[in-house]
């Protein structure tokens, strides 16, 4: 007797801002799938449209929907619908929602494949004017000033490259808190704006970065040189 067909999900990459960046597995992962869940259904829509991906079901689900949505996503499964999860761009799940869904499938047995793609982390690491033969990801800071700088004064104890990812309006303030607890000598590299026309790279110390970038207010990846990259004083 024939074992009944299964779905499964697949996690997505999406451009961060060049369409070019798609990969051709990507489009045809999109093309096959039954649903695609998204964050937000007029940003999958759009998205979808630019790749050519036409006519197809979003399921929305986002931070406050992820729990509520992971039993309708099983159940699709279940009845041998393929999934993909996409973030608004890059690699779904770090620091987007997805977790919880992920844990939810695995658990019911369901299988879960990845399908490689842009990544911001990735691509400004890949830039870099040293070898970062290991490194700590510390996402989002918190958002308080005293509880920033506590979280910073932590992360400059591990002595290793660090990599730090958070909205474009508190850019100013976390190069602020970085100077005041790491030093305005503390070599860094901030990759703004990544794959768009606006990409812009500034590195050194992060005085002169912040010097560099005034009130500018973009995506970034702020990479915390190590300690045998740091500099004594601004350059």
């Amino acid at each position: 007797m024939n074992k009944p067909r299964t779905g499964k999900l697949s996690i997505v990459a999406t451009p961060l801002g060049n369409w070019g960046d798609i990969t051709l597995r990507g489009i045809e992962t999109l093309k096959n799938a039954d649903v695609v869940v998204c964050e937000e259904l007029r940003q999958g829509s759009a998205l979808l449209k630019r790749l050519g991906v036409e006519k197809k079901e979003l399921l929305l689900v986002n931070e406050h929907t992820e729990r509520t949505q992971a039993n309708e996503i099983i159940l699709r499964l279940a009845r041998g619908q393929n999934l993909a999860l996409i973030s608004d761009c890059g690699t779904p799940v770090f620091s987007d929602p997805g977790h919880y869904i992920i844990d939810q499938v695995i658990l019911a047995g369901f299988e879960v494949t990845p399908v490689p793609g842009p990544s911001s982390l990735m691509a400004a690491l890949s830039v870099l004017e040293f070898e970062p033969r290991q490194f700590i990801y510390a996402g989002y800071l918190p958002r308080r000033p005293e509880e920033r700088q506590k979280a910073l004064v932590r992360l400059k104890s591990l002595r290793t490259t660090i990599v730090i990812m958070d909205t474009p309006y508190r850019l100013g303030s976390i190069l602020s808190d970085l100077a005041k607890i790491f030093g305005k000598g503390q070599r860094i590299t901030l990759a703004c704006d990544l794959t768009k026309p606006s990409e812009k790279i500034y590195r050194g110390a992060v005085a002169r970065v912040s010097e560099q970038i005034a009130q500018k207010k973009a995506e970034f990846i702020l990479i915390v040189h190590p300690p045998a990259e740091r500099a004594s004083a601004a350059d």
